[in-house]
């Protein structure tokens, strides 16, 4: 049977990554999403473009559209990317049909990782350095445990950033909270501090991830990068980013975490690396991320390795070599929060050289949208952003 692979999530950038890796191999693949055109079905290397409806307010129903699909163009290989989309998959798994491969470990290594309560528990069993951690089953626990903590800010991080509540999807979302008076406030208003959260003392420092690949609990291969700019400037997406070596200490972490797992699969896994130079554990995700076109382009092709681990193909020869990739629209916001930032934040000469560093990305820089072979994907981009400014 001819492949047939079919990735989520059309509107992400690592949905568009993987669909162009994927493509440029010759095998057949299409995007989907919410919308009857998305960035990643926007591609020369999409064959269709499917539309579901949306997952978040309709799991179920979402999920019955894609047991359509997979019927219907002989699926045989499922991609989600976001969250949500993967948490909905992985919680019918079992009515998928057989000939679907869903790159992915058994739900309780799933679990282990995902459920950060479970995660902290388990990476300091391991010897992964956490922050300091009080675990809460719900808001009640997490009033009663503020009488205990004496050192400011802290950190309310819930069990998982999606909920699955059979017919919706809850988010969440990690919150700092500066004084005890501001904790107890945030535990009261955010309906998902009803489920289990830890309380974490806040880690200065700056965040780092080390991405993998297992198979079957045997690591492949690991990719390190470093980030350049961030939207906002303060810290968020990376818009501008570069491959980087791998922090050994953070390798080792993550590995033992992945190992303890029996991990299949890929995983990013996340950490805070302090000023002495401790790497302590945020969260691990057990998706692509959003840089991921980074890691292609350093010649760590994980979408496709990825394909080649769960279909028992062998594997090429790693060729690992230095580059840097740029959101270009997302670094023009980044500089539109520059610019209209005060000048108490901001000089004006800062604004001059950020204005320069834009115009001057480098001449190494490749672009992560637009691509000349396959400019769709930047042609549809840049209509949203211009349509998103003039509403």
């Amino acid at each position: 049977m001819e492949p047939r692979i079919l990735v989520l999530d059309g509107n992400q950038r690592a949905s568009l990554a993987a669909v162009r890796s994927l493509g440029s191999k010759g095998l057949w693949v299409t995007a989907a999403e919410t919308t009857t055109t998305s960035l990643a079905g926007q591609s020369r290397f999409a064959k269709e473009s499917v539309v579901y409806p949306d997952p978040c307010s309709s799991p179920r129903l979402f999920f019955e559209t894609i047991l359509n699909v997979i019927q219907d163009l002989g699926i045989t290989f499922l991609l989600p990317i976001t969250e949500t989309t993967t948490y909905i998959i992985l919680q019918y798994r079992n009515e998928l049909p057989d000939q679907v491969t869903l790159p992915f470990p058994a739900i309780d290594s799933i679990e282990q990782l995902a459920n950060k309560n479970r995660l902290f528990e388990i990476a300091s069993a391991h010897r992964v350095p956490i922050p300091e951690t009080v675990f809460c089953q719900n808001a009640n626990e997490g009033l009663a445990s503020l009488s205990g903590i004496k050192t400011y800010p802290i950190v309310l991080k819930p069990f998982k950033s999606k909920v699955l509540l059979g017919d919706a999807v809850l988010s969440t979302r990690v919150l700092i909270a500066y004084s005890p008076t501001e904790a107890r406030e945030l535990l009261q208003a955010h309906s998902f501090f009803n489920y289990p959260f830890t309380i974490q003392s806040f880690v200065k420092g700056t965040g780092q991830g080390v991405f993998a690949l297992f198979k079957h609990g045997s690591p492949v291969c690991y990719f390190s990068h470093r980030r350049l700019r961030e939207k906002p400037p303060t810290g968020g997406v990376s818009v501008l980013s570069e491959s980087a070596p791998l922090n050994q200490q953070l390798k080792e972490s993550a590995e033992r975490l992945l190992l303890s797992a029996k991990w299949h699969g890929v995983a990013m896994v996340e950490f805070r690396v302090a000023e002495d130079g401790t790497g302590y554990l945020m969260e691990v995700n057990p998706r692509f991320w959003g840089s991921l076109q980074l890691a292609i382009d350093s010649g760590v092709d994980f979408p496709w390795w990825l394909f080649l681990v769960c279909t028992d193909q062998p594997l090429p020869e790693l060729e690992w070599k230095y580059a840097r990739v740029r959101w270009i629209l997302g670094d023009l916001d980044r500089l539109f929060i520059i610019l209209k930032s005060p000048s108490s934040v901001y000089s004006v000469s800062a604004k001059l050289r950020e204005i320069l560093r834009f115009c001057l990305p480098g001449l190494r820089t490749r672009h992560e949208v637009n691509r000349w072979g396959d400019l769709g994907p930047f042609w549809f981009e840049l209509k949203q952003y211009l349509h998103a400014l003039r509403s």
